[in-house]
């Protein structure tokens, strides 16, 4: 016997639920109920009924569905943010400096030469985490005079030697 995995449906969010009540309780106004029978049905408050109705009478249905969440518009814009990927793509070395590791600071001044766009650290994150995809990536620090070929005759012979007299 097999399964096949039933598509998932991920539950509604609280705010689709909250713009679901809003919508059925303008369906239930159509129908001509109450507000308190509307109230009972839905399971809120009577207040929040006939704020609905008042919201739906003077701006009409549409206007008790969710709204898209506002906020400060990016700084830079789509075109921007591509110039910036273009210059840090071309490497740290490109721009001047020691070696080539974007740190916050540098990534930040890359970005007000090529925009003339000063940015916060915090900005500088957001931008290369959100809008360019990149993640952190940290160099391995290693001893230079580090011999790989001496590391592993090690663990292949001292190793056991030292585990076995354990």
């Amino acid at each position: 016997m097999s399964f096949k995995p039933s598509p998932v449906v991920p539950p509604l969010t609280r705010p689709q639920l909250a713009e679901a009540r809003r919508v059925r309780a303008a369906e239930l106004f159509d129908q001509g109920r109450s507000g308190a029978e509307i109230a009972r049905m839905l399971g809120v408050g009577d207040e929040s009924v006939r704020r609905w109705k008042r919201v739906r009478e003077k701006d009409g249905a549409d206007a008790l569905r969710r709204r898209p969440a506002t906020g400060r518009p990016p700084k830079l814009n789509d075109a921007q943010v591509e110039q910036v990927r273009t210059a840090l793509e071309q490497g740290a070395l490109a721009h001047g400096f020691e070696a080539d590791l974007w740190t916050l600071e540098r990534v930040g001044a890359v970005i007000e030469r090529v925009t003339g766009v000063t940015l916060s650290k915090a900005s500088v994150w957001r931008l290369l985490t959100g809008r360019l995809g990149w993640s952190l990536q940290r160099p391995e620090r290693r001893a230079v005079e580090r011999d790989e070929s001496e590391i592993a005759r090690r663990v292949a012979h001292e190793w056991p030697r030292i585990k076995k007299g354990r």
